[in-house]
Protein backbone atom coordinates (compact mmCIF):
# COMPACT_ATOMS: atom_id res chain seq x y z
CA UNK A 1 0.00 0.00 0.00
CA UNK A 2 2.79 2.42 1.09
CA UNK A 3 4.46 1.40 -2.33
CA UNK A 4 1.29 2.58 -4.71
CA UNK A 5 1.06 5.93 -2.58
CA UNK A 6 4.65 7.02 -3.12
CA UNK A 7 4.47 6.06 -6.85
CA UNK A 8 1.41 8.14 -7.00
CA UNK A 9 2.97 11.08 -5.02
CA UNK A 10 6.43 10.81 -7.67
CA UNK A 11 4.25 11.27 -10.58
CA UNK A 12 2.10 13.59 -8.82
CA UNK A 13 5.02 15.82 -8.31
CA UNK A 14 6.10 15.23 -12.46
CA UNK A 15 2.65 16.05 -13.44
CA UNK A 16 3.03 19.44 -11.73
CA UNK A 17 6.61 19.91 -13.42
CA UNK A 18 4.54 19.16 -16.76
CA UNK A 19 4.29 21.47 -19.54
CA UNK A 20 0.66 21.49 -20.71
CA UNK A 21 1.63 20.19 -24.53
CA UNK A 22 3.32 17.08 -22.44
CA UNK A 23 0.10 16.70 -20.74
CA UNK A 24 -1.93 16.73 -23.36
CA UNK A 25 0.04 14.32 -25.44
CA UNK A 26 0.32 11.70 -22.68
CA UNK A 27 -3.74 11.89 -22.08
CA UNK A 28 -4.16 11.47 -25.79
CA UNK A 29 -2.01 8.51 -25.89
CA UNK A 30 -3.45 6.76 -23.03
CA UNK A 31 -6.90 7.60 -24.77
CA UNK A 32 -6.02 6.64 -28.17
CA UNK A 33 -4.82 3.32 -26.65
CA UNK A 34 -7.87 2.74 -24.77
CA UNK A 35 -9.91 3.58 -27.66
CA UNK A 36 -8.05 1.02 -29.79
CA UNK A 37 -8.54 -1.65 -27.96
CA UNK A 38 -12.71 -0.68 -27.55
CA UNK A 39 -12.85 0.04 -31.70
CA UNK A 40 -10.76 -3.47 -32.47
CA UNK A 41 -13.26 -5.47 -29.89
CA UNK A 42 -15.92 -3.51 -31.14
CA UNK A 43 -14.78 -4.06 -35.24
CA UNK A 44 -14.32 -7.18 -34.70
CA UNK A 45 -17.52 -8.16 -33.28
CA UNK A 46 -19.26 -5.96 -36.10
CA UNK A 47 -17.73 -7.80 -38.84
CA UNK A 48 -18.55 -11.06 -37.59
CA UNK A 49 -22.56 -9.89 -36.78
CA UNK A 50 -22.43 -8.31 -40.57
CA UNK A 51 -20.71 -11.67 -42.15
CA UNK A 52 -23.45 -13.92 -40.15
CA UNK A 53 -26.41 -11.58 -41.39
CA UNK A 54 -25.15 -11.58 -44.75
CA UNK A 55 -24.44 -15.58 -44.88
CA UNK A 56 -28.54 -15.95 -43.24
CA UNK A 57 -30.20 -13.35 -46.24
CA UNK A 58 -27.77 -15.42 -49.19
CA UNK A 59 -28.88 -18.55 -47.16
CA UNK A 60 -32.63 -17.26 -47.28
CA UNK A 61 -32.23 -16.28 -51.16
CA UNK A 62 -31.21 -19.60 -52.19
CA UNK A 63 -33.57 -21.51 -50.00
CA UNK A 64 -35.89 -19.31 -51.90
CA UNK A 65 -35.48 -20.10 -55.11
CA UNK A 66 -34.90 -24.13 -54.46
CA UNK A 67 -38.23 -23.80 -52.90
CA UNK A 68 -39.81 -22.40 -55.80
CA UNK A 69 -38.01 -24.83 -58.14
CA UNK A 70 -38.99 -27.80 -56.43
CA UNK A 71 -42.78 -26.05 -55.83
CA UNK A 72 -42.92 -25.77 -59.44
CA UNK A 73 -41.94 -29.29 -59.71
CA UNK A 74 -44.58 -30.82 -57.56
CA UNK A 75 -47.16 -28.34 -58.99
CA UNK A 76 -46.44 -29.93 -62.41
CA UNK A 77 -47.45 -33.20 -61.08
CA UNK A 78 -50.72 -32.03 -58.94
CA UNK A 79 -51.83 -30.62 -62.05
CA UNK A 80 -51.50 -33.81 -63.83
CA UNK A 81 -53.27 -35.51 -61.02
CA UNK A 82 -56.23 -33.19 -61.74
CA UNK A 83 -56.11 -33.73 -65.18
CA UNK A 84 -56.49 -37.57 -64.83
CA UNK A 85 -59.01 -36.43 -62.58
CA UNK A 86 -61.32 -34.16 -64.43
CA UNK A 87 -60.20 -34.71 -67.52
CA UNK A 88 -60.20 -38.69 -67.79
CA UNK A 89 -61.85 -40.29 -64.70
CA UNK A 90 -64.84 -37.61 -64.36
CA UNK A 91 -65.50 -38.20 -68.26
CA UNK A 92 -65.37 -41.85 -68.55
CA UNK A 93 -67.90 -44.73 -67.39
CA UNK A 94 -66.14 -47.78 -66.59
CA UNK A 95 -69.06 -50.07 -68.13
CA UNK A 96 -68.57 -48.17 -71.55
CA UNK A 97 -65.00 -47.47 -71.60
CA UNK A 98 -61.60 -47.39 -69.91
CA UNK A 99 -58.87 -44.78 -68.74
CA UNK A 100 -55.70 -46.73 -69.76
CA UNK A 101 -55.57 -44.80 -73.77
CA UNK A 102 -56.04 -41.29 -71.77
CA UNK A 103 -53.46 -42.36 -68.88
CA UNK A 104 -51.47 -43.68 -71.91
CA UNK A 105 -51.00 -40.15 -73.62
CA UNK A 106 -50.79 -38.33 -70.32
CA UNK A 107 -47.70 -40.64 -69.38
CA UNK A 108 -46.32 -40.21 -72.71
CA UNK A 109 -45.96 -36.16 -72.65
CA UNK A 110 -44.75 -36.63 -68.94
CA UNK A 111 -42.65 -39.56 -69.03
CA UNK A 112 -39.52 -37.73 -67.92
CA UNK A 113 -40.92 -37.01 -64.41
CA UNK A 114 -43.31 -39.90 -64.00
CA UNK A 115 -42.87 -43.35 -63.20
CA UNK A 116 -46.68 -44.77 -63.42
CA UNK A 117 -50.08 -43.73 -63.70
CA UNK A 118 -52.78 -45.49 -61.80
CA UNK A 119 -56.47 -45.96 -60.64
CA UNK A 120 -57.76 -48.52 -57.68
CA UNK A 121 -61.34 -48.91 -56.81
CA UNK A 122 -62.25 -48.84 -52.55
CA UNK A 123 -60.99 -52.09 -52.19
CA UNK A 124 -57.35 -51.71 -53.49
CA UNK A 125 -58.18 -53.50 -56.61
CA UNK A 126 -56.38 -51.97 -59.88
CA UNK A 127 -58.73 -50.47 -62.35
CA UNK A 128 -56.15 -49.13 -64.81
CA UNK A 129 -52.08 -48.18 -64.73
CA UNK A 130 -49.77 -47.47 -67.50
CA UNK A 131 -46.89 -48.33 -68.27
CA UNK A 132 -46.73 -50.79 -65.33
CA UNK A 133 -50.15 -53.22 -65.18
CA UNK A 134 -48.93 -56.32 -63.55
CA UNK A 135 -49.24 -55.79 -59.46
CA UNK A 136 -46.78 -57.93 -57.51
CA UNK A 137 -47.39 -60.72 -55.77
CA UNK A 138 -48.55 -60.45 -52.28
CA UNK A 139 -49.02 -56.77 -53.35
CA UNK A 140 -51.58 -54.73 -50.88
CA UNK A 141 -52.50 -51.32 -52.77
CA UNK A 142 -54.90 -50.93 -49.48
CA UNK A 143 -53.05 -51.26 -46.72
CA UNK A 144 -50.27 -48.80 -48.09
CA UNK A 145 -49.70 -45.50 -46.50
CA UNK A 146 -50.44 -43.88 -49.50
CA UNK A 147 -54.01 -45.56 -50.18
CA UNK A 148 -54.69 -45.19 -46.48
CA UNK A 149 -53.91 -41.41 -46.67
CA UNK A 150 -55.76 -40.71 -49.68
CA UNK A 151 -58.95 -42.93 -48.16
CA UNK A 152 -58.99 -41.00 -44.72
CA UNK A 153 -58.55 -37.57 -45.59
CA UNK A 154 -60.90 -37.02 -49.07
CA UNK A 155 -59.97 -33.48 -49.91
CA UNK A 156 -56.28 -32.95 -50.17
CA UNK A 157 -53.87 -34.45 -52.35
CA UNK A 158 -51.32 -36.69 -50.61
CA UNK A 159 -47.32 -36.69 -50.93
CA UNK A 160 -45.17 -39.74 -49.71
CA UNK A 161 -41.66 -39.99 -48.09
CA UNK A 162 -39.34 -41.48 -50.82
CA UNK A 163 -39.63 -45.35 -51.37
CA UNK A 164 -38.89 -47.94 -53.15
CA UNK A 165 -41.84 -48.79 -55.17
CA UNK A 166 -43.10 -52.21 -54.25
CA UNK A 167 -46.81 -52.11 -55.98
CA UNK A 168 -46.36 -53.03 -59.95
CA UNK A 169 -43.63 -55.60 -61.41
CA UNK A 170 -41.27 -53.61 -63.04
CA UNK A 171 -38.57 -55.71 -65.06
CA UNK A 172 -36.79 -52.67 -66.49
CA UNK A 173 -35.87 -51.35 -62.97
CA UNK A 174 -37.01 -53.39 -60.15
CA UNK A 175 -35.39 -50.85 -57.27
CA UNK A 176 -36.52 -48.00 -58.61
CA UNK A 177 -36.94 -45.25 -55.63
CA UNK A 178 -40.17 -42.89 -56.01
CA UNK A 179 -42.32 -40.04 -54.70
CA UNK A 180 -46.51 -41.27 -54.65
CA UNK A 181 -48.83 -38.57 -55.18
CA UNK A 182 -52.44 -39.93 -53.48
CA UNK A 183 -55.60 -38.38 -54.57
CA UNK A 184 -59.53 -39.62 -53.43
CA UNK A 185 -61.62 -39.87 -56.53
CA UNK A 186 -64.85 -40.57 -57.81
CA UNK A 187 -65.47 -43.35 -60.09
CA UNK A 188 -68.54 -43.82 -62.55
CA UNK A 189 -70.00 -47.59 -63.53
CA UNK A 190 -73.27 -47.90 -65.30
CA UNK A 191 -74.39 -44.04 -64.12
CA UNK A 192 -73.27 -44.98 -60.33
CA UNK A 193 -70.42 -43.62 -58.65
CA UNK A 194 -68.04 -45.26 -56.20
CA UNK A 195 -65.35 -44.56 -54.14
CA UNK A 196 -61.77 -45.08 -55.67
CA UNK A 197 -58.16 -43.82 -55.35
CA UNK A 198 -55.58 -42.33 -57.90
CA UNK A 199 -52.03 -42.67 -57.20
CA UNK A 200 -49.14 -41.15 -59.36
CA UNK A 201 -45.46 -42.08 -58.92
CA UNK A 202 -43.07 -39.78 -59.53
CA UNK A 203 -39.36 -40.31 -60.11
CA UNK A 204 -37.46 -39.24 -56.86
CA UNK A 205 -34.72 -38.11 -59.09
CA UNK A 206 -36.61 -34.96 -60.05
CA UNK A 207 -36.52 -33.91 -56.44
CA UNK A 208 -32.91 -35.04 -55.52
CA UNK A 209 -32.16 -32.77 -58.69
CA UNK A 210 -33.44 -29.54 -57.14
CA UNK A 211 -31.43 -30.15 -54.30
CA UNK A 212 -28.31 -31.69 -55.78
CA UNK A 213 -28.00 -28.28 -57.62
CA UNK A 214 -28.03 -25.85 -54.65
CA UNK A 215 -24.83 -24.75 -53.06
CA UNK A 216 -24.55 -22.81 -49.85
CA UNK A 217 -20.65 -21.35 -50.13
CA UNK A 218 -18.12 -22.86 -48.13
CA UNK A 219 -19.01 -26.15 -46.36
CA UNK A 220 -23.05 -25.45 -46.38
CA UNK A 221 -25.41 -28.07 -47.80
CA UNK A 222 -28.67 -28.56 -47.90
CA UNK A 223 -31.50 -31.42 -47.15
CA UNK A 224 -34.96 -31.78 -47.15
CA UNK A 225 -37.40 -33.34 -44.11
CA UNK A 226 -40.85 -34.55 -44.28
CA UNK A 227 -43.32 -32.64 -41.32
CA UNK A 228 -41.83 -35.70 -38.99
CA UNK A 229 -37.96 -34.74 -39.53
CA UNK A 230 -37.69 -37.74 -41.57
CA UNK A 231 -35.19 -37.49 -44.30
CA UNK A 232 -36.00 -37.27 -47.70
CA UNK A 233 -32.64 -36.17 -49.63
CA UNK A 234 -29.90 -35.49 -48.03
CA UNK A 235 -26.19 -35.12 -49.65
CA UNK A 236 -24.93 -37.54 -47.60
CA UNK A 237 -27.99 -39.74 -47.04
CA UNK A 238 -26.25 -42.91 -47.62
CA UNK A 239 -23.56 -42.52 -44.72
CA UNK A 240 -26.76 -41.44 -42.48
CA UNK A 241 -28.32 -44.17 -43.56
CA UNK A 242 -25.48 -46.70 -41.87
CA UNK A 243 -25.03 -45.18 -38.98
CA UNK A 244 -21.39 -43.63 -39.92
CA UNK A 245 -22.95 -39.77 -40.21
CA UNK A 246 -25.47 -37.99 -37.91
CA UNK A 247 -27.46 -35.00 -38.64
CA UNK A 248 -29.89 -32.79 -36.42
CA UNK A 249 -33.52 -33.39 -38.60
CA UNK A 250 -35.54 -33.92 -35.62
CA UNK A 251 -34.68 -30.91 -34.13
CA UNK A 252 -34.82 -28.93 -37.68
CA UNK A 253 -38.41 -30.29 -37.90
CA UNK A 254 -39.16 -28.25 -35.15
CA UNK A 255 -37.99 -24.69 -36.02
CA UNK A 256 -40.19 -22.20 -37.88
CA UNK A 257 -39.07 -20.56 -41.25
CA UNK A 258 -35.72 -17.99 -41.12
CA UNK A 259 -32.52 -18.87 -40.02
CA UNK A 260 -31.18 -20.07 -36.67
CA UNK A 261 -27.87 -20.84 -34.45
CA UNK A 262 -27.85 -23.94 -32.88
CA UNK A 263 -24.80 -26.16 -31.46
CA UNK A 264 -24.85 -29.61 -32.55
CA UNK A 265 -21.45 -32.17 -31.81
CA UNK A 266 -19.63 -29.35 -31.11
CA UNK A 267 -19.58 -27.54 -33.92
CA UNK A 268 -21.62 -23.82 -34.04
CA UNK A 269 -23.61 -23.48 -37.36
CA UNK A 270 -26.45 -21.18 -39.20
CA UNK A 271 -29.55 -23.47 -40.06
CA UNK A 272 -32.15 -21.65 -42.33
CA UNK A 273 -35.44 -23.46 -42.78
CA UNK A 274 -38.07 -22.59 -45.70
CA UNK A 275 -41.33 -24.92 -45.69
CA UNK A 276 -42.17 -26.14 -49.00
CA UNK A 277 -46.01 -25.79 -49.90
CA UNK A 278 -48.85 -28.29 -49.94
CA UNK A 279 -46.21 -31.14 -48.83
CA UNK A 280 -45.04 -29.88 -45.30
CA UNK A 281 -41.94 -30.70 -46.03
CA UNK A 282 -39.03 -28.41 -44.92
CA UNK A 283 -36.07 -27.52 -46.54
CA UNK A 284 -32.94 -26.86 -44.41
CA UNK A 285 -29.99 -25.58 -45.25
CA UNK A 286 -26.99 -25.93 -43.26
CA UNK A 287 -23.89 -23.01 -42.82
CA UNK A 288 -20.94 -23.86 -40.55
CA UNK A 289 -19.57 -20.86 -38.22
CA UNK A 290 -15.98 -21.06 -40.89
CA UNK A 291 -18.84 -19.51 -43.44
CA UNK A 292 -18.74 -15.94 -41.53
CA UNK A 293 -15.29 -16.47 -39.12
CA UNK A 294 -13.30 -13.43 -39.23
CA UNK A 295 -9.63 -14.93 -39.04
CA UNK A 296 -9.44 -14.05 -41.83
CA UNK A 297 -9.71 -10.56 -42.11
CA UNK A 298 -7.39 -10.40 -39.04
CA UNK A 299 -4.23 -8.98 -40.15
CA UNK A 300 -6.16 -6.55 -42.74
CA UNK A 301 -7.68 -5.11 -39.89
CA UNK A 302 -4.53 -4.79 -37.62
CA UNK A 303 -2.90 -2.79 -40.14
CA UNK A 304 -6.02 -0.71 -40.31
CA UNK A 305 -5.51 -0.08 -36.38
CA UNK A 306 -1.94 0.63 -36.68
CA UNK A 307 -2.43 3.16 -39.43
CA UNK A 308 -5.43 4.75 -37.41
CA UNK A 309 -3.14 5.21 -34.33
CA UNK A 310 -0.46 6.89 -35.63
CA UNK A 311 -2.85 9.49 -37.25
CA UNK A 312 -4.81 9.92 -34.26
CA UNK A 313 -1.68 10.30 -32.05
CA UNK A 314 -0.20 12.85 -35.46
CA UNK A 315 -3.27 14.68 -35.52
CA UNK A 316 -3.75 15.46 -31.36
CA UNK A 317 0.53 16.11 -31.19
CA UNK A 318 -0.52 19.12 -33.96
CA UNK A 319 -3.45 20.36 -31.83
CA UNK A 320 -1.42 20.06 -28.47
CA UNK A 321 -0.12 24.17 -28.47
CA UNK A 322 -1.23 26.83 -26.05
CA UNK A 323 -3.06 29.08 -28.77
CA UNK A 324 -5.60 26.81 -29.49
CA UNK A 325 -6.42 25.81 -25.84
CA UNK A 326 -9.12 28.54 -25.04
CA UNK A 327 -10.73 27.82 -29.05
CA UNK A 328 -11.26 24.30 -27.25
CA UNK A 329 -12.57 24.69 -24.44
CA UNK A 330 -15.48 26.81 -26.15
CA UNK A 331 -15.98 23.86 -28.87
CA UNK A 332 -16.36 21.38 -25.70
CA UNK A 333 -18.35 23.61 -23.99
CA UNK A 334 -20.77 23.70 -27.22
CA UNK A 335 -20.67 20.18 -27.71
CA UNK A 336 -21.62 19.60 -24.08
CA UNK A 337 -24.92 22.10 -24.63
CA UNK A 338 -25.25 20.35 -28.01
CA UNK A 339 -25.08 16.74 -26.01
CA UNK A 340 -27.90 18.29 -22.87
CA UNK A 341 -30.73 19.06 -26.41
CA UNK A 342 -29.49 22.72 -26.50
CA UNK A 343 -29.15 25.01 -29.05
CA UNK A 344 -25.58 26.08 -29.63
CA UNK A 345 -23.31 28.32 -31.96
CA UNK A 346 -20.07 25.88 -33.51
CA UNK A 347 -17.68 28.99 -33.42
CA UNK A 348 -14.81 28.53 -36.06
CA UNK A 349 -11.71 30.29 -34.51
CA UNK A 350 -7.95 29.29 -33.67
CA UNK A 351 -5.11 27.14 -36.02
CA UNK A 352 -6.36 25.73 -39.40
CA UNK A 353 -6.75 22.41 -38.02
CA UNK A 354 -9.05 23.47 -34.77
CA UNK A 355 -11.33 25.93 -37.57
CA UNK A 356 -11.45 22.14 -39.62
CA UNK A 357 -12.39 20.68 -36.76
CA UNK A 358 -15.40 23.06 -36.08
CA UNK A 359 -16.32 22.77 -39.44
CA UNK A 360 -16.60 19.11 -39.26
CA UNK A 361 -18.67 19.30 -35.80
CA UNK A 362 -20.63 21.68 -37.58
CA UNK A 363 -21.08 19.46 -40.22
CA UNK A 364 -21.99 16.42 -37.87
CA UNK A 365 -24.65 17.99 -36.45
CA UNK A 366 -26.10 19.04 -39.25
CA UNK A 367 -26.16 15.36 -40.72
CA UNK A 368 -27.15 13.91 -37.44
CA UNK A 369 -30.12 15.79 -37.43
CA UNK A 370 -30.82 14.89 -40.96
CA UNK A 371 -29.73 11.63 -40.22
CA UNK A 372 -32.66 11.83 -37.44
CA UNK A 373 -35.07 12.64 -39.79
CA UNK A 374 -34.28 9.63 -42.55
CA UNK A 375 -34.71 7.44 -39.40
CA UNK A 376 -38.47 8.91 -38.61
CA UNK A 377 -39.10 8.95 -42.52
CA UNK A 378 -37.76 5.08 -42.69
CA UNK A 379 -39.72 3.97 -39.59
CA UNK A 380 -42.66 5.23 -41.08
CA UNK A 381 -42.21 3.64 -44.38
CA UNK A 382 -41.51 0.26 -42.69
CA UNK A 383 -45.00 0.63 -40.49
CA UNK A 384 -46.71 1.42 -44.10
CA UNK A 385 -44.70 -1.31 -45.74
CA UNK A 386 -45.35 -3.53 -43.41
CA UNK A 387 -49.15 -2.91 -43.37
CA UNK A 388 -49.13 -3.88 -46.94
CA UNK A 389 -47.37 -6.94 -46.56
CA UNK A 390 -49.89 -7.95 -43.81
CA UNK A 391 -52.64 -7.40 -46.53
CA UNK A 392 -51.48 -9.28 -49.21
CA UNK A 393 -51.30 -12.38 -47.42
CA UNK A 394 -55.15 -13.12 -48.75
CA UNK A 395 -55.32 -17.08 -49.68
CA UNK A 396 -55.56 -17.28 -53.90
CA UNK A 397 -57.01 -20.70 -53.51
CA UNK A 398 -60.29 -18.78 -52.81
CA UNK A 399 -60.01 -17.25 -56.52
CA UNK A 400 -58.75 -20.80 -57.32
CA UNK A 401 -61.94 -22.89 -56.42
CA UNK A 402 -64.13 -20.11 -57.33
CA UNK A 403 -63.13 -20.41 -61.19
CA UNK A 404 -62.85 -23.99 -60.76
CA UNK A 405 -66.61 -23.73 -59.58
CA UNK A 406 -67.53 -21.70 -62.55
CA UNK A 407 -65.87 -24.26 -64.73
CA UNK A 408 -68.05 -26.92 -63.34
CA UNK A 409 -71.05 -25.53 -63.74
CA UNK A 410 -70.87 -24.21 -67.19
CA UNK A 411 -69.27 -27.67 -67.94
CA UNK A 412 -72.87 -28.95 -66.34
CA UNK A 413 -75.17 -26.67 -67.80
CA UNK A 414 -75.79 -24.28 -64.86
CA UNK A 415 -75.28 -21.27 -66.81
CA UNK A 416 -77.08 -18.91 -64.61
CA UNK A 417 -75.40 -20.29 -61.56
CA UNK A 418 -72.06 -19.39 -63.12
CA UNK A 419 -73.32 -16.07 -64.34
CA UNK A 420 -74.35 -15.46 -60.75
CA UNK A 421 -71.19 -16.22 -59.10
CA UNK A 422 -69.22 -14.70 -62.03
CA UNK A 423 -70.87 -11.06 -61.46
CA UNK A 424 -70.44 -11.81 -57.48
CA UNK A 425 -66.61 -12.57 -57.70
CA UNK A 426 -66.28 -9.08 -60.37
CA UNK A 427 -67.65 -7.21 -57.92
CA UNK A 428 -65.87 -8.64 -54.97
CA UNK A 429 -62.56 -7.69 -56.05
CA UNK A 430 -63.33 -4.33 -57.17
CA UNK A 431 -63.91 -3.71 -53.61
CA UNK A 432 -61.33 -5.58 -52.84
CA UNK A 433 -58.96 -3.02 -55.00
CA UNK A 434 -60.34 -0.32 -53.87
CA UNK A 435 -57.86 2.08 -56.13
CA UNK A 436 -55.16 1.68 -53.82
CA UNK A 437 -56.91 2.79 -50.38
CA UNK A 438 -56.65 0.84 -47.03
CA UNK A 439 -59.63 3.01 -45.70
CA UNK A 440 -63.10 2.59 -47.22
CA UNK A 441 -66.81 3.21 -46.18
CA UNK A 442 -68.09 0.63 -44.16
CA UNK A 443 -71.18 -0.17 -46.15
CA UNK A 444 -68.58 -0.84 -49.54
CA UNK A 445 -66.39 -3.81 -47.03
CA UNK A 446 -70.16 -5.17 -46.03
CA UNK A 447 -71.42 -5.38 -49.49
CA UNK A 448 -67.31 -6.58 -50.12
CA UNK A 449 -68.56 -9.43 -47.75
CA UNK A 450 -71.97 -10.03 -48.98
CA UNK A 451 -70.67 -10.83 -52.16
CA UNK A 452 -68.19 -13.10 -51.03
CA UNK A 453 -71.03 -15.11 -48.97
CA UNK A 454 -72.82 -15.52 -52.62
CA UNK A 455 -69.94 -17.12 -53.91
CA UNK A 456 -69.46 -19.24 -51.00
CA UNK A 457 -73.34 -20.33 -50.53
CA UNK A 458 -72.82 -21.16 -54.36
CA UNK A 459 -70.35 -23.13 -53.89
CA UNK A 460 -71.66 -24.98 -50.60
CA UNK A 461 -75.27 -25.47 -52.54
CA UNK A 462 -77.08 -23.12 -49.86
CA UNK A 463 -75.95 -25.16 -46.63
CA UNK A 464 -75.92 -21.99 -44.66
CA UNK A 465 -77.72 -18.47 -44.45
CA UNK A 466 -76.73 -15.00 -44.05
CA UNK A 467 -77.65 -11.70 -42.36
CA UNK A 468 -75.15 -8.84 -43.04
CA UNK A 469 -76.44 -5.42 -41.57
CA UNK A 470 -75.45 -1.92 -39.71
CA UNK A 471 -77.40 -0.76 -37.05
CA UNK A 472 -78.23 2.88 -37.05
CA UNK A 473 -75.07 5.23 -36.02
CA UNK A 474 -72.67 2.99 -38.24
CA UNK A 475 -74.07 4.61 -41.52
CA UNK A 476 -71.18 6.78 -43.11
CA UNK A 477 -68.32 5.06 -41.16
CA UNK A 478 -65.52 4.14 -42.57
CA UNK A 479 -63.03 1.06 -42.08
CA UNK A 480 -59.68 -0.46 -43.13
CA UNK A 481 -60.88 -3.03 -46.23
CA UNK A 482 -60.48 -6.83 -46.18
CA UNK A 483 -61.34 -7.39 -42.41
CA UNK A 484 -64.87 -9.18 -42.66
CA UNK A 485 -64.33 -11.36 -45.60
CA UNK A 486 -61.22 -13.37 -43.75
CA UNK A 487 -63.10 -13.88 -40.86
CA UNK A 488 -66.60 -15.27 -42.82
CA UNK A 489 -63.77 -17.67 -44.64
CA UNK A 490 -63.12 -18.63 -41.26
CA UNK A 491 -66.69 -19.25 -40.24
CA UNK A 492 -66.96 -21.12 -43.01
CA UNK A 493 -64.41 -23.70 -42.69
CA UNK A 494 -64.38 -23.95 -38.70
CA UNK A 495 -67.78 -23.66 -38.10
CA UNK A 496 -70.15 -24.34 -41.38
CA UNK A 497 -68.29 -27.02 -43.41
CA UNK A 498 -69.50 -29.65 -41.15
CA UNK A 499 -72.73 -28.93 -40.10
CA UNK A 500 -76.09 -29.07 -41.07
CA UNK A 501 -78.20 -27.38 -43.55
CA UNK A 502 -79.84 -24.63 -40.56
CA UNK A 503 -76.62 -23.08 -40.09
CA UNK A 504 -76.27 -19.27 -40.18
CA UNK A 505 -73.91 -16.53 -40.79
CA UNK A 506 -74.36 -13.09 -39.09
CA UNK A 507 -72.46 -9.76 -39.57
CA UNK A 508 -73.33 -6.99 -37.50
CA UNK A 509 -72.10 -3.14 -37.40
CA UNK A 510 -72.59 -0.96 -34.65
CA UNK A 511 -71.24 2.46 -33.06
CA UNK A 512 -70.12 1.58 -29.64
CA UNK A 513 -68.73 4.95 -27.90
CA UNK A 514 -65.80 6.22 -30.39
CA UNK A 515 -65.25 3.02 -31.50
CA UNK A 516 -66.89 0.97 -34.66
CA UNK A 517 -67.55 -2.89 -33.47
CA UNK A 518 -68.43 -5.37 -36.36
CA UNK A 519 -69.73 -9.18 -35.14
CA UNK A 520 -69.46 -12.01 -36.86
CA UNK A 521 -71.45 -14.79 -35.26
CA UNK A 522 -72.43 -18.57 -36.30
CA UNK A 523 -74.07 -21.15 -34.78
CA UNK A 524 -71.63 -23.80 -36.06
CA UNK A 525 -69.79 -26.29 -34.19
CA UNK A 526 -67.35 -23.75 -32.11
CA UNK A 527 -64.31 -24.32 -30.84
CA UNK A 528 -62.40 -24.55 -27.21
CA UNK A 529 -61.17 -21.26 -25.66
CA UNK A 530 -58.05 -22.44 -25.85
CA UNK A 531 -58.05 -23.32 -29.65
CA UNK A 532 -59.57 -19.69 -30.14
CA UNK A 533 -56.65 -17.84 -28.49
CA UNK A 534 -54.36 -20.15 -30.64
CA UNK A 535 -56.17 -18.42 -33.70
CA UNK A 536 -54.95 -14.66 -32.41
CA UNK A 537 -51.21 -15.45 -31.03
CA UNK A 538 -50.09 -18.05 -33.77
CA UNK A 539 -48.68 -20.13 -30.93
CA UNK A 540 -50.00 -23.58 -29.62
CA UNK A 541 -51.72 -25.97 -32.93
CA UNK A 542 -55.39 -25.60 -34.15
CA UNK A 543 -56.42 -29.02 -34.58
CA UNK A 544 -58.86 -27.70 -36.84
CA UNK A 545 -59.22 -27.62 -40.77
CA UNK A 546 -57.55 -24.30 -42.03
CA UNK A 547 -54.44 -22.43 -40.21
CA UNK A 548 -56.37 -19.40 -38.82
CA UNK A 549 -53.70 -17.03 -40.93
CA UNK A 550 -56.58 -15.34 -41.98
CA UNK A 551 -57.64 -14.39 -38.76
CA UNK A 552 -54.20 -13.27 -37.34
CA UNK A 553 -53.32 -11.34 -40.61
CA UNK A 554 -56.92 -8.95 -39.93
CA UNK A 555 -55.91 -8.63 -35.86
CA UNK A 556 -52.62 -7.83 -36.93
CA UNK A 557 -53.44 -5.84 -39.58
CA UNK A 558 -55.66 -3.67 -37.53
CA UNK A 559 -52.92 -3.12 -34.68
CA UNK A 560 -50.75 -1.96 -36.93
CA UNK A 561 -52.94 0.55 -38.35
CA UNK A 562 -54.89 1.56 -34.97
CA UNK A 563 -52.71 0.46 -32.28
CA UNK A 564 -52.97 -2.20 -29.62
CA UNK A 565 -56.27 -1.30 -28.00
CA UNK A 566 -57.75 -2.68 -31.48
CA UNK A 567 -57.97 -5.75 -33.15
CA UNK A 568 -60.06 -8.84 -32.55
CA UNK A 569 -61.79 -10.78 -29.48
CA UNK A 570 -63.23 -14.30 -30.01
CA UNK A 571 -66.21 -15.97 -27.99
CA UNK A 572 -66.89 -19.73 -28.53
CA UNK A 573 -67.75 -22.84 -26.64
CA UNK A 574 -68.15 -26.24 -28.37
CA UNK A 575 -71.45 -26.91 -30.04
CA UNK A 576 -72.14 -23.41 -29.19
CA UNK A 577 -70.89 -21.16 -32.03
CA UNK A 578 -68.61 -18.65 -32.26
CA UNK A 579 -68.78 -14.48 -32.38
CA UNK A 580 -65.82 -13.04 -33.62
CA UNK A 581 -65.73 -9.13 -32.46
CA UNK A 582 -63.93 -6.73 -34.65
CA UNK A 583 -62.66 -3.20 -32.77
CA UNK A 584 -62.38 -0.17 -34.33
CA UNK A 585 -62.39 3.15 -34.06
CA UNK A 586 -65.22 5.10 -35.46
CA UNK A 587 -63.61 6.96 -38.28
CA UNK A 588 -66.05 9.65 -40.27
CA UNK A 589 -65.05 10.91 -43.51
CA UNK A 590 -62.94 13.30 -42.69
CA UNK A 591 -60.76 11.81 -40.51
CA UNK A 592 -60.64 8.33 -43.09
CA UNK A 593 -58.91 11.41 -45.74
CA UNK A 594 -56.38 12.62 -42.69
CA UNK A 595 -55.80 9.15 -42.21
CA UNK A 596 -54.60 8.12 -45.78
CA UNK A 597 -52.76 11.37 -45.79
CA UNK A 598 -50.44 10.06 -42.95
CA UNK A 599 -50.06 6.71 -45.07
CA UNK A 600 -48.86 8.54 -47.71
Amino acid sequence: MTFFRSLAAQWAQRYRKMSIQMVLSLSFTAAAAVGILLMGVSFIWRFSAVNEQIVAENSQKILAQANLNLDSYLRRMMRIADTVYYRVIKNTDLAQGSYTEALGLLYEENRDDLVSLSVFDSRGGLVSSVPLAGLKAGADPAESEWFQAASQNMENLHFSTPHVQNIFEDPETPYRWVVSLSHHVELTRDGVTEAGVLLVDMGFSGIEQVCRDVTLGRGGYLYLIDGDGELIYHPRQQLIYAGLLEENNQTAAGYRDGSHNERFQGQSRQVTVKTVGYTGWKLVGVAPADSWDTSVQLPVFGCFLLCFAIFLMAFLNILISARISDPIRRLDQAVKALDRGEAAEIEVGGCYELQHLSRSVRSMVSTMRHLMDDIIRQEEQKRRSELEVLQSQINPHFLYNTLDSVIWMTESGQQQEAIQMVTSLARFFRISLSRGKNIIPLSDELEHARHYMNIQQIRYKNQFGTRIEAREGAEGLYTLKLIVQPILENAIYHGMAGGEDDGLISVTAYREGEDLVIDVEDNGLGMRPETAASLLSGEGEVQTSGSGTGVRNVHQRIRLAFGQSYGLTIFSEPDEGTLVRIRLPALTEGEAARFRQGEE
